[in-house]
């Protein structure tokens, strides 16, 4: 019984991170826009919408990686 609780538990918390990340992951490429920081076409809002969902959702603190060149030509 009480594992069926903190299962419950756990996912209600995985819901509440995951509904807070969507939040927020729409209102960044959208604010981003508005305030003329930057512009990205479809596929690079893809991929910032993909890496800021595992940020926020990931049990573990992110470890910063270093781009040392470019996808794009």
């Amino acid at each position: 019984m009480r594992r069926r609780q903190q299962a419950n538990a756990v996912v209600a918390a995985r819901s509440r991170i995951v509904e807070g990340a969507v939040g927020m992951v729409e209102m960044a490429p959208n604010r981003m826009t508005e305030d003329g920081v930057v512009s990205l076409d479809e596929e690079r809002t893809a991929s910032m919408v993909s890496n800021l969902m595992v940020v926020l959702c990931g049990d573990q603190p992110p470890s910063p990686v270093v781009n040392a060149g470019s996808l794009y030509s």
